[in-house]
């Protein structure tokens, strides 16, 4: 037998070619896990679960572990996980329960519905996951995640003894389609290609990056314009034009109908500086397709409700076809966004704040950007504009 050591644990190379996993507990015993593995790194995997709940001081001896229940099946554990999960406290949101329900019906349900949570195992995971096609990465990573948190909380629960999730980085996905930002020129031949009442909505997804749910839920009272006329230094007048949108609220639809909430993240919530060059345009829209109440909608349907994705797309199509951008996707807009954005010179904090983007990696960042550089970036994006 060959046995390897490593920076906690040792794994041993077993006759028949399975390994076997051991370490030495913080009550000074030697523990060996429950069962071989096939690879070195789901036993390494293994160890890895065990150091990370000794360093959490959430470890207990195998003998103090719960029982795990041999007849409860995936499909009913995993339907009072999600009845029962909560995000900082709070229920899911329509759309991302609908998501998860969608992954499950779909993808893990026909795989692992009719097994025993406990019966799981790494080789079954990894059968499932080679048999997913490689063509929709995003689906395919969302759902091992997805596997991945509900045998994470059954490891937890007690219904099972260890999660059988261990293939490294299949949680997260590249990008198959690279996206290549609009031009100024295409954006300008999109927006006057579209009709009256959505230019503005181009112009703001473009400039303002602000995503599809948060622009068919702004109102009239979420935007903020000041037009002023000031005397510079030789006596001539400069018209100073200002601007803010007050990201607050987004718009899903879903089943049951348009339901709105927060956006996406808590970094969602934001005010984004308008462009100066965008204001007397966004001023224009307001006075001749918004209504005057507050609560008027910016961009709504034709019945005076929220905007369906589809009732846009038609047009968008159409406007993107006449820029010759038969791939571009209204949310790439988003992206044009932040690359016009970046070009002024903004640092990756700043165009965390802009965006909207909360992520572990980013939320370190962003919350160190000034209040004052958002103004400076969107002057400099009208100085790209008016240099086009």
């Amino acid at each position: 037998m060959a046995r390897t050591t490593g920076t906690f644990g040792s794994v041993e190379r077993l006759s028949g070619g399975h390994y076997r996993a051991r370490y030495t507990g913080p009550d000074g015993r030697r523990y060996k896990a429950p069962t071989t593995f096939l690879a070195v790194k789901d036993a390494r995997a293994w160890l890895a679960l065990r150091q990370a709940d000794i360093i959490k001081g959430e470890w207990m001896p195998p003998t103090a572990a719960p029982k795990v229940d041999n007849k409860l099946l995936f499909r009913t554990y995993s339907r009072t996980w999600l009845n029962n999960r909560r995000v900082r406290g709070e229920p899911l949101k329509v759309r991302t329960r609908e998501h998860y329900q969608w992954l499950l019906d779909e993808h893990l349900l026909p795989a692992f519905g009719a097994l025993p949570v406990s019966a799981i195992t790494s080789d079954d995971v990894r059968a499932w996951h080679d048999t997913m096609s490689k063509g929709t990465p995003t689906a395919r990573s969302h759902a091992y995640g997805l596997l991945n948190a509900i045998m994470n909380t059954a490891v937890s629960d007690g219904k099972a003894a260890l999660s059988p999730c261990v293939i490294r980085g299949a949680g997260t996905s590249r990008r198959v389609k690279k996206i290549r930002p609009a031009t100024l020129p295409e954006l300008e031949t999109l927006t006057t290609a579209m009709p009256a009442p959505y230019q503005a909505m181009i112009l703001i997804a473009s400039w303002c990056a602000l995503r599809f749910g948060e622009l068919t839920e702004l109102r009239r009272r979420d935007v903020e314009l000041t037009t002023r006329v000031e005397r510079g230094r030789d006596g001539t007048e400069i018209t100073i034009h200002e601007g803010v949108v007050h990201v607050e609220r987004a718009v899903v639809r879903a089943e049951g109908g348009f339901v709105v909430g927060d956006p996406k993240s808590d970094a969602g919530t934001r005010d984004v500086a308008v462009p100066p060059h965008l204001v007397p345009v966004l001023q224009v829209h307001l006075d001749t397709h918004v209504a005057a109440s507050a609560d008027a909608l910016l961009f709504p349907a034709a019945h005076g409700g929220h905007l369906a994705p589809a009732t846009l797309y038609r047009q968008f199509y159409k406007a993107r076809a006449a820029a010759s951008r038969t791939d571009l996707r209204f949310h790439d807009l988003r992206h044009s966004g932040a690359v016009l954005a970046a070009q002024t010179g903004a640092t990756l904090a700043e165009l965390m704040a802009r965006l909207g983007h909360s992520t572990p990696q980013a939320a370190m960042r962003y919350q160190h950007a000034a209040q004052g550089r958002d103004r400076q970036i969107a002057a400099a994006l009208s100085k790209l504009a008016v240099g086009h």
